[in-house]
């Protein structure tokens, strides 16, 4: 076999365009089921068109590729499908913004040249995220790529639009909305952000129309009050049990407004008498409905006042607000402005208030649909993980409300719904109404509205694979096993799939929902490109590789927590991907000539002792991805390849290497051993993994498509004993050298009296003591008489000497202890002091706090060691 040869230097770049390229030219993602072969399929959250790549989206789908690498090494028919999103809201805000620096608006374009630009937008833009998520490593059957506003997946939304308008589950009518200004169009509860803000409470009267007094109000929107059509009191208020039925006037306007009772009203605030405004509140619309009150819309979709607000018509609404507030002073009206903070809802997309508005809008029935959904997840046909979520996805989808469906926008699926010019008849079709309609006459104008992008996304994981048609594909890889997702969106989207997909192929979407939790930055804020705290994934796989960002965005990261992005955790990914390249090119180097035998040679200590820990790893790892906790299966590997491969059974197998006895059984070790690591690391690290198993001998194409390795049941207790032996005495060693100052690479006498019957496992351990711990001679005698000035350590089965006289100076490390005793007690008492500080206990984050007195421990119990070694270069033994 020929073999390739790994480089010095570890080049990232190099190597993932290299073997990326290789990969989609061997056509090895793509999705084909077998006769008998089990299906496997994960459809990705279907990013941005138009976005580009984020640290979300890179630990989103570094967490998909893990699942769906390891599925396909095990032999399942695996499918990853991309595909992106049309994103209605997100687009045709850029859309408008590029129109806008040409001095124009979609209006001035019209509806159909709009939407030519929107596609040509889609052409330019919309392959950004997809090459960077090839970037990244992801596996995704290219071939299937979708779009929400593909042929398929359109067909599918309006026939899905069909199916429930003629059930009864969607409906048009004029209900209480969000609406933002900026955006222009209609948005759903889920997409307003409640901001907690400093704003204040107005206290207004109400004159009564006998001209007997007034009625007080307090206001957070005093430009509302030019839209009341009542005043409410609670119905068991005593303070104003002789005022309900009787008129005020409306300030300003002079409107006659009548005082009613109502149990909504919260007697406790403010007056306990409310303005009702039944066209700018949700609760005072439903105040009103029941009282047949006026629905009066004063603040206009431009977020400016209506003509119904009379003198103050075309101002906008906050301008409004000063010169009302001003008015109403210098009427006499205004009793108190106080200062009051409350909830202030903001359009997630563009951060503007969002204005609460009447108007007429499609919604989906939920109650109807939410039922089995709720059920199935109860019954377990959908399992969460982490368990936690289940109780958010079901309190909100037992507390539903109906859905909002329609945007007042361009881009995206527009509303089957066609109405009659001459009469208003609704027909809603798949395709435009063609003839008379009832009436006689002909024509027809389709609704301008668009479908909120979120319904097209709660088809996602059936309509990628054909639906409504009965497809190869849906046959095949549906229900699909596996959703990987953020909790921001259980409600928006996870929820959603499951009614949807219980609705119209009566079974689950998937099985499964991984959630993780958000990406913040070092201080624990949200990444943000606006505010400055966002980092670029393609900056840190420039700088580092993509297998280092993957793999530091999973090493600590419990499913559901969100997790701290750091430059040093990338770097320490880095350094491990350094460290690994390193032993490979190591094993590399000495397996020249080597053929893997079809049975195992006869094998050394430290080779079973080795095999036998990687036996465990491999089984650690196996249990924690059936788990999906990749954290855990990622710390199992760093610590097997960092602290025993290299750290230990490489330094070791050099010995026997040189001396060229077991060469045989080193060889075979040495390459068994790193093989199955690439293939247990290949989820994690594709590209290192498969340009180091492309290097070893091997058989197959790609380390992507080699068998997933599974534990054979080698533990090799008896050399795992002998080999903490030896562990244990060489770090024994090693400590002694450094307290004491021995000189790196000076060779040291050690003594070891071993206790009981362990004599002879100590002396076939002198090889590798000798070497691995800078010791010669290394003498193993039980009752040999303990050398003066002798450094020692006690370690299970033996006693250990390091005899100083002749390796150190000791009054020169005398100087050198009494230098650095100095400077710890220093250190230590201005730790000590800062932690004695009340104020700073008080006015420091918890984990500043922990962190001195984690640093206040390390330094008392190195001052400790100080003292025992100071102790000794006076004079005298010590342990």
């Amino acid at each position: 076999m020929s073999l390739n040869q790994l480089p010095k230097a570890y080049g990232p770049g190099r190597i993932e365009e290299q073997w990326y390229g290789h990969w989609l030219g061997q056509d090895s993602f793509r999705a084909e089921a077998a006769p008998g072969q089990t299906p496997f399929a994960i459809v990705i959250p279907p990013p941005n068109v138009t976005g580009s790549l984020h640290i979300g989206h890179a630990l989103n789908n570094t967490l998909q590729d893990i699942i769906i690498r390891r599925r396909r090494m095990q032999g399942y028919a695996t499918l990853w499908l991309p595909g992106t999103d049309h994103a209605s809201i997100a687009t045709h805000i850029k859309i408008e913004e590029a129109l806008a620096k040409e001095g124009l608006t979609r209006h001035d374009l019209g509806r159909e040249r709009f939407m030519e630009r929107a596609w040509a937008w889609k052409a330019r833009y919309g392959g950004t995220i997809v090459s960077q998520l090839k970037r990244l490593g992801c596996s995704c059957d290219w071939s299937r790529e979708r779009f929400t506003m593909d042929e398929g997946c359109s067909q599918a939304v309006l026939e899905v639009f069909v199916r429930l308008y003629r059930k009864g589950l969607i409906y048009r009518g004029d209900y209480m909305t969000n609406w933002c200004p900026t955006c222009r169009t209609v948005i759903s509860d889920l997409e307003v952000d409640h901001e907690d803000t400093a704003g204040h409470l107005y206290h207004v009267r109400y004159p009564l129309v006998t001209g007997e007094g007034y009625v007080t109000v307090a206001t957070t929107r005093p430009e509302t009050i030019l839209g009341d059509t009542a005043v409410a009191v609670h119905p068991g208020d005593p303070r104003y049990a002789g005022l309900v039925g009787r008129v005020v006037i409306l300030p300003v306007l002079k409107r006659e407004l009548p005082i009613i009772a109502d149990s909504y009203v919260d007697s406790t605030f403010g007056t306990g008498a409310v303005k009702v405004t039944p066209g700018h509140d949700p609760n005072d619309f439903d105040m009103g409905a029941r009282h047949g009150l006026l629905a009066i819309q004063v603040i206009g979709q431009d977020g400016r006042m209506t003509a119904a607000a009379g003198p103050y018509a075309g101002l906008d609404r906050y301008e409004c607000r000063k010169k009302l507030v001003a008015e109403l002073a210098n009427l006499g009206l205004l009793v108190k402005t106080e200062g009051h903070r409350h909830a202030l809802g903001h359009c997630q997309r563009c951060s503007s208030v969002v204005e609460p508005l009447v108007s007429r809008q499609w919604f989906v029935k939920m109650q109807p649909l939410a039922r089995p959904a709720v059920e199935a997840v109860k019954a377990g046909e959908v399992r969460f993980i982490p368990e936690r979520f289940t109780k958010v996805y079901l309190n909100w989808m037992e507390n539903v409300r109906d859905w909002c469906i329609s945007r007042q926008l361009w881009w995206g699926h527009r509303i089957p719904a066609w109405y009659c010019r001459a009469c208003g008849t609704v027909q809603v079709a798949t395709a435009a109404p063609g003839g008379h309609c009832s009436c006689g006459e002909h024509g027809w104008e389709q609704d301008p509205d668009v479908l909120d992008t979120w319904f097209s996304s709660a088809l996602w994981p059936f309509s990628t694979l054909g639906w409504p048609e009965d497809t190869g594909d849906l046959r095949t890889f549906y229900p699909t096993q596996v959703l990987v997702t953020n909790y921001d969106i259980i409600f928006f989207w996870v929820a959603r799939m499951v009614f949807m997909a219980l609705e119209f192929t009566g079974q689950v979407p998937f099985d499964e929902v991984l959630i993780h939790g958000t990406v913040r930055n070092a201080q624990g804020q949200r990444m943000s490109k606006s505010l400055g705290t966002g980092v670029d994934p393609l900056e840190v796989i420039d700088k580092y590789g993509a297998d280092a960002l993957r793999f530091s965005l999973v090493m600590g990261n419990a499913l559901g927590n969100d997790l701290r992005f750091s430059w040093e955790k990338v770097e320490g990914a880095r350094n491990f991907a350094n460290k690994l390249w390193n032993a490979a090119r190591f094993v590399r180097m000495n397996l020249e000539g080597f053929e893997p035998p079809g049975t195992a040679p006869e094998l050394g200590t430290w080779d079973r002792w080795i095999l036998g820990r990687l036996d465990r790893v491999v089984d650690v790892v196996n249990r924690a991805l059936d788990e999906y906790a990749m954290d855990e299966a990622a710390q199992a590997l760093y610590d097997f390849v960092w602290s025993e491969l290299c750290d230990w059974y490489l330094e070791v197998s050099k010995l026997a290497l040189a001396q060229g006895a077991g060469r045989e059984a080193v060889q075979y070790t040495l390459w068994r051993t790193m093989e199955t690591t690439m293939r247990l690391l290949h989820p994690f690290m594709p590209f290192l993994t498969e340009e180091v198993w492309q290097a070893l001998p091997h058989s197959g194409t790609s380390v992507m498509l080699a068998s997933w390795p599974v534990p054979v049941g080698q533990t090799h207790e008896d050399e795992n004993a002998t080999v903490q032996l030896a562990m244990a005495a060489i770090r024994a060693i090693r400590n002694l050298r450094a307290e004491f100052g021995v000189p790196p690479g000076q060779a040291a006498e050690v003594l070891i009296r071993p206790v009981g019957n362990t004599q002879p496992s100590w002396e076939a351990l002198v090889p590798v003591i000798a070497r691995l711990a800078q010791a010669f001679p290394v003498r193993v005698e039980e009752d040999a008489p303990v050398p003066p000035q002798s450094a020692t350590a006690v370690v299970e089965g033996a006693s250990i000497y390091l005899p100083l006289a002749g390796l150190i100076d000791f009054d020169r490390e005398r100087q050198r202890l009494e230098r650095e005793l100095a400077l710890m007690q220093k250190e230590l008492e201005k730790t000590a002091s800062r932690l004695d500080d009340a104020g700073f206990r008080a006015r420091a984050p918890r984990d500043i706090v922990e962190k001195e007195e984690g640093k206040r421990l390390q330094y008392q119990e190195r001052l400790e060691r100080l003292r025992k070694t100071r102790s000794l270069i006076s004079g005298g033994n010590t342990s």
